[in-house]
Formats: C-alpha cells, sequence, structure tokens
C-alpha cells in the first residue's frame, strides 16, 4: 500500500516560487494501473518522481507499507529504487556504448545480484528482444529502445513500475505495442504509475488521476479484472528490505565497479588518452630527472673512490715569519719513518701509503711520453682504487729492494703502445730502465688533469733512484671506520707534533686533509641537484593531475543523464564516487606505467645521445608509481563527490 498524506514541494527558480504540489493526499494499493494526466506544469511529473523516491516532499509524509519513507536517507531512497521500484522513462535513457541486454542487466550490478544475469536475458525475452540482446541502442528503433528500458525496469522485480511518458517519442504502431506490453505487465499483476499527457493512453489505465495547478482535480476509476497483485512478500517491512540489501550490497564484487570504470574509459578513447598522456609526461620525467641525478652521484662516488675512501692526507705545511708564507715543507718534512709510526696506530689506522711525485720522461721504442711519475707503497693500489686491470702490482720485498717496476695509466699505454699488450716491456723514466709489470684501471679525466696519465712505481725507487728525494711528499692514511676519523685525525696531529717536536706557533706547518669532507660536500651537492630534478618533474606530475582533474570534471558534466541514471536505478552515493575514483586511479595508472617506460627509454636515449651517466632506480620507479596513484585518488576525488552528489532527477533533465 502507498499512501501520501498532505504532500507539498516548492520549487525556487531565482526569486520566484513554484508551487509543483499542494497539500496532495492520495492512496495507491498494488496491482492498479494508474495514468496521471494534466497539462505542463500541473505536477504530474514531480508527483511521480516523489511516489518513486526520486525526490522528497518539503513537508507531509510518505507511507509505504509500514514506514513513513520521508525519514529515509539518500542512499535508504536508493536501495529502495533499486529493489521496489521500475523505471521506464520518455527519453529511454540508455547508455549508449553498451549493448542491449548490457543496459537491461544494469540495476542487477547496484543490487549486488550481478551474479543472476540471466534475469536480464529472460526480460529481453519477454519484451520480444531477444534476438537483438547483443545490438547498442543506435541499432534499435524507438520502440525497441523503450523495450529495452521496460526491461530493465523489470529485472530486479520490482514492486511497482514507474513510466513517465513512456510512449512521447513514439510513432503509433510502436506507441500501441509498449502500451499493450504494459496492459500485459499489470494483467500479471504488477503495479503500473504512469505519467501521460494522451487521453487515448490514459484511458487504456483502470484509473486516471487529472492534476492542476499541482492538486489532484479528479480521480476516476474502472472495474476490471486482473490476476492477483504482486506485492511485498508477507511480513517483510521497509527496515528489513534495506537491512537485506545493505548485506547483499556488502558483498558484492569490486570487480562490477571496475568493470564500469573500465568500459567508460575504453568507450572515450580520446578523452582517456588526453589524460594519460599528462600523467606519462610527468613520470618519465620523473624517472629520467631520477636516474639523471643517481647517474651523476654514482659518477661523483666511482670518482672519488679514485681519490680514496675514508682517506687523511697528511702534507707538509708552511710556516709564517714576519706576516710572510715560506716555502711548503720549510719547518716539518715527512720521512718513510713517519709513515711507518702512523701505521702503528691499529686502533684507527687501517693502511697506509708514503708518496712522492714528479714529472718524468717516458721512452719506449722510437716514441716518448712526458707525464706524472707517482712513487707510493704497495697499500696505494687497494687505498685509491688502483689495482691494475692487467697485470700486477709491486710487492713489499720489491720495494725495499728499489726494484725499477712500473705500473702503467691507460693513457700512458695509448701513448706508448697502441694496441700492443705492454706487460714485461722495459721502457725508460728519465733514461733509467723499468720493467712494466701492470696497468691500472681507468679512471677517467678530472677538471683538472687527466688521471690516467701517471705512471706509479716504488716509493723507495722513486726517491733514491729517480727524483732525487730525501723526503716524501704526502702520506695517505685510511681510517678504519668513516666515524673514526676524528678521532684519527687528532691522533695523527699529536704523533706529528710529538716526534717533530713543534711548538704551538709551528703547528701550522703541516696539515691533514679529510678526503670525507670533499666527499659529502659533493655528495650533498648531488643530492641536491638530485631534489631539484625531481622537484621539477614532480611538478609536471602535478600538472598532468590536474589535466586529470580538468578531464573527469569535464566527464561529470558529459555524463550527468548517465549518473541521474544510474541514481535513478539504485546507484549509491559511494557506488557513483567509487566508479569514479576507479576510473581516474586506471587512467593515471595506466599514463603511470607507460611513464615508467617512456621516462627508462628516456635515460638510456641520455647516455646513449649526450654521453651523460644515469641510473634509473628501483626507488625512482615506486616512487612514480605510489606518486601517480595518489595523484589519481587525490584529483578524481573532488570530481566524484560532484558527480556522487548530483540530484537525480535534475542529472536526466539535464541538456
Amino acid at each position: 500500500m502507498i499512501e501520501l498524506r498532505h504532500i507539498t514541494k516548492t520549487y525556487k527558480m531565482g526569486a520566484v516560487e513554484v508551487h509543483a504540489l499542494r497539500d496532495v493526499s492520495l492512496k495507491i494499493t498494488p496491482g492498479e494501473f494508474v495514468a496521471i494526466m494534466g497539462p505542463s506544469g500541473s505536477g504530474k511529473s514531480t508527483l511521480m518522481h516523489i511516489v518513486g523516491f526520486l525526490d522528497r516532499p518539503d513537508s507531509g509524509a510518505y507511507l509505504l507499507g509500514d514506514r513513513d519513507i520521508t525519514e529515509l536517507g539518500d542512499d535508504e531512497l536508493a536501495i529502495l529504487r533499486n529493489r521496489l521500484a521500475g523505471f521506464v522513462f520518455q527519453q529511454f535513457h540508455l547508455l549508449p556504448r553498451i549493448s542491449a541486454v548490457e543496459n537491461a542487466e544494469l540495476p542487477l550490478i547496484y543490487a549486488g545480484r550481478r551474479h543472476l544475469k540471466e534475469k536480464a536475458h529472460e526480460k529481453m525475452r519477454e519484451v520480444g528482444l531477444a534476438q537483438r540482446e547483443s545490438h547498442r541502442p543506435n541499432e534499435l528503433s524507438g520502440g525497441e529502445q523503450q523495450r529495452v528500458a521496460i526491461a530493465r525496469s523489470l529485472v530486479n522485480e520490482p514492486f511497482i513500475i514507474f513510466a513517465d511518458e513512456p510512449t512521447g517519442n513514439l510513432d503509433t504502431k510502436s506507441e500501441e505495442e509498449i502500451i499493450a506490453l504494459l496492459e500485459d505487465l499489470n494483467r500479471k499483476g504488477k503495479t503500473i504509475l504512469m505519467v501521460t499527457h494522451e487521453q487515448e493512453i490514459a484511458a487504456r489505465a483502470r484509473r486516471i488521476i487529472r492534476m492542476r495547478d499541482g492538486e489532484i482535480v479528479a480521480d476516476e476509476r474502472k472495474r476490471a479484472r486482473r490476476k492477483k497483485p504482486v506485492a511485498m512478500p508477507q511480513g517483510l517491512s521497509i527496515d528489513a528490505i534495506l537491512s537485506e540489501s545493505r548485506q547483499t550490497l556488502a558483498q558484492a564484487a569490486f570487480i562490477d565497479h571496475f568493470r564500469q570504470a573500465l568500459h567508460a574509459i575504453v568507450s572515450h578513447k580520446m578523452r582517456s588518452f588526453l589524460s594519460m598522456v599528462g600523467i606519462l609526461i610527468g613520470i618519465a620525467s620523473v624517472i629520467a630527472m631520477l636516474a639523471l641525478g643517481q647517474g651523476a652521484k654514482e659518477s661523483i662516488t666511482k670518482q672519488l673512490a679514485s681519490l680514496g675512501s675514508n682517506l687523511l692526507s697528511i702534507r707538509p705545511g708552511a710556516s709564517q715569519m714576519g706576516g710572510v708564507a715560506l716555502e711548503a715543507g720549510t719547518v716539518t718534512r715527512f720521512t718513510l719513518q713517519d709513515a711507518d709510526a702512523i701505521a702503528k696506530l691499529t686502533g684507527t689506522i687501517s693502511r697506509v701509503s708514503p708518496s712522492v711525485s714528479g714529472r718524468g720522461q717516458l721512452v719506449y721504442g722510437n716514441k716518448n711520453w712526458n707525464t706524472q711519475v707517482l712513487g707510493t707503497g704497495t697499500n696505494y693500489a687497494p687505498m685509491r682504487a688502483a689495482i691494475p686491470a692487467i697485470g700486477r702490482f709491486f710487492t713489499e720485498d720489491e720495494l725495499r729492494k728499489r726494484d725499477k717496476l712500473v705500473v702503467l695509466g691507460t693513457s700512458v699505454v695509448t701513448n706508448l703502445f697502441g694496441d700492443a699488450n705492454p706487460i714485461n716491456a722495459a721502457i725508460k723514466i728519465n733514461r733509467i730502465n723499468f720493467k712494466v709489470i701492470g696497468v691500472m684501471p681507468k679512471k677517467g679525466a678530472s677538471p683538472f688533469r687527466d688521471q690516467d696519465d701517471v705512471v706509479v712505481i716504488p716509493v723507495t725507487t722513486a726517491m733514491y733512484r729517480v727524483l732525487g728525494k730525501q723526503y716524501v711528499d704526502f702520506i695517505d692514511a685510511e681510517v678504519r671506520d668513516p666515524l673514526l676519523m676524528d678521532e684519527a685525525q687528532d691522533a695523527i696531529s699529536k704523533l706529528v707534533i710529538k716526534r717533530h717536536n713543534l711548538t704551538k706557533d709551528r703547528q701550522d706547518t703541516f696539515n691533514i686533509r679529510n678526503m670525507a669532507d670533499i666527499q659529502a660536500t659533493l655528495q650533498s651537492t648531488t643530492r641536491t641537484m638530485t631534489w631539484l630534478l625531481g622537484s621539477i618533474a614532480a611538478i609536471s606530475l602535478l600538472v598532468g593531475g590536474i589535466g586529470i582533474m580538468n578531464i573527469m570534471l569535464v566527464s561529470v558534466s558529459e555524463r550527468t543523464r548517465e549518473i541521474g541514471l544510474r541514481k535513478a536505478i539504485g546507484a549509491r552515493k559511494k557506488d557513483i564516487m567509487v566508479q569514479f575514483l576507479i576510473e581516474a586511479v586506471l587512467m593515471t595508472m595506466s599514463g603511470g606505467i607507460a611513464g615508467i617506460l617512456c621516462g627508462i627509454g628516456m635515460s638510456f636515449l641520455l647516455a646513449l645521445l649526450a654521453g651523460w651517466a644515469t641510473k634509473v632506480s628501483i626507488f625512482a620507479i615506486v616512487l612514480a608509481t605510489t606518486f601517480s596513484l595518489f595523484v589519481g585518488v587525490g584529483f578524481g576525488l573532488w570530481p566524484a563527490r560532484q558527480a556522487a552528489r548530483l540530484n537525480p532527477i535534475e542529472a536526466l533533465r539535464y541538456e
């Protein structure tokens, strides 16, 4: 039983108030076929919308069974529209990009009954369209489209069918078919409420309600024999229907919303593609910029490794006398014995290598080359990442014997030997014969010099046979742990002061260079550049997200009537919101995946064409993917909320 008590409804159009319904009271019993007639603006459509749970009255009571439904919320009314009502509209409101049977299935999705989709096929057979199920709406005639709409209204076995001008857009033949179909449904026990302005159509109903100026002015009834009416199951209240539906909807598969969102994306390929492009560019930029920054960081780290890691370099300083700086080493000169003493600081120092440096003229056959000659200890190779790529380094025994052995840098090998193997070859350094025992790994050029243009010989050989030095130029000490750098530096400083009896005013005659400070500075600079590049890329990703939001807002506007239809057949706010959010996330994730691939490709192109060091990290990929996901959710949320908040009546009337 449907009962309206003193229902009023007023619309505001600017400063003008339109009284659509004025104190309307009405009872509709199960199994009736009611036609509502009246001129335009009489309130007939408003009355049907209120009875069909699409709109709310301003005042009055609407009793359905044992419950006043004016107290229910929007989502509860959506459940009632889905379970108890079926709608047939004048404009059909079929979704154009899905088939006829898929249109008929839509109410099942929002009822959590997708598994009962055979129902849609059954209803399509009942309306005589079994052979047209796979056709899209634009492939059907007006009458066939209205039949699909009727099949859609019947798929959830509703308590009452609402038909709003169901024959208004049809020719005479189709009009007769549709009204005959409605009569047949009424004879089978369905309650039908139809709005029409045509007298001959209203005459087919068993009860005619006439309206004018928002009031019922006539209520005519005809006697007719009909089957037992279809009513709500005995004892099943509105509260029970709502409770049962909530449980069913809670178990409804997420895949249904996913399929609807995916279909919407595929159906609007160009719009979706343009949305994805913005994200694609942003993600590709993030990947490429972070790869460039990571590559630069590793390149600097590699160059620093060639200088040595965790190193302290002890060098002669310069004394001050009368405000004039004397030459380096005037006061403090270091010896091999100083290096041995520093090596005994085993608590903090792991390795020590004394070094001398000078220039030398190299001769091999008819070729000669002037280069740096470096005399070092045996620990130089592991400390400076200079373990020979070919051959070997000299030993402690060879160091003590002052053997004439040499390890060449790759630039020297290129200039003296070309492609020939230099191992065991004899070369002259400052007219002294040396045997080549190894070739150091390639280190590359720094801004100041070519690090591969050097030859390394035993420090004792360099001092006493080649360069004629009694003192070493500097001593490298490797600290056991980066955390011990300050402690090691303090211990070495105290040792040097003690060994050389330096007073306080002469302690500036040597200095200790901390290589870790240089590394930290360079790495900090690289990190800053990485963040800068990443921020620029993030801005482009943000712009892409704004593009997604704009496209989604346009989509809401374009699909307003579709949203109205979905809400009319039972979609709750949550259903609409989830679908639009899934669409946004799908587009951003698709754009993100494509952007990751493009970003990796851009990184390789930068390395190949520009020669820049790049490295694509897992962190960059995860960051870009996560960011794109949050962009999809963040920028899709507002359009989704806008769509979910649409009033179904206003949305259905949207042009």
